[in-house]
């Protein structure tokens, strides 16, 4: 009867500690190379920003209305040490560029460049705060509403 007691103990304890073995041995495994490599975006945090709205205006009159949902990277460790939002700055910044960039006519359905214009926003905001915080722009959704198609859904 001890023998058996004695031959269930041990085979409780090589099965425990093959597993315990197995666990340590696959997690050791899958953590390391991870926590060696580092990527692109280490260090960055990403902020999204309420919907802007930029009035298109022509000849004096608003012609309609541009409908831009943003994000942005940004170093976390600079932006912790910064007094201000720097997502205040990214959002002026979009909506001078949309506003009084002459290049863009949203009314005119073309394919626009949006890089160029996520580089404009980025540099300026990063100039205006005197340190490369912002390390990029991203476009959620843009979209353009003529005053026309307003009036005829009876919301202007």
């Amino acid at each position: 009867m001890l023998k058996i007691l004695a031959a269930g103990l041990w085979a409780c304890l090589v099965a425990i500690g093959a597993s315990y073995g197995a666990i340590t041995w696959k997690t050791g495994a899958v953590a390391s190379p991870a926590a060696k490599e580092a990527t692109a975006t280490d260090g960055l945090e990403s902020h999204k920003l309420d919907q802007l709205t930029v009035p298109m205006i022509r000849d004096g009159k608003v012609e309609g209305y541009v409908l831009a949902k943003l994000a942005f990277t940004a170093d976390a460790k600079s932006e912790h040490g910064m007094s201000v939002d720097p997502g205040a700055f990214v959002t002026d910044e979009a909506f001078r560029e949309v506003y009084s960039n002459g290049q863009i006519d949203f009314s005119k359905m073309e394919k626009y460049d949006l890089a160029r214009l996520s580089d404009a926003i980025k540099s300026n905001v990063n100039q205006r705060l005197g340190t490369a915080l912002v390390h990029d722009i991203l476009f959620l959704e843009i979209n353009y509403i003529d005053k026309a198609s307003l009036k005829s859904s009876g919301a202007g």
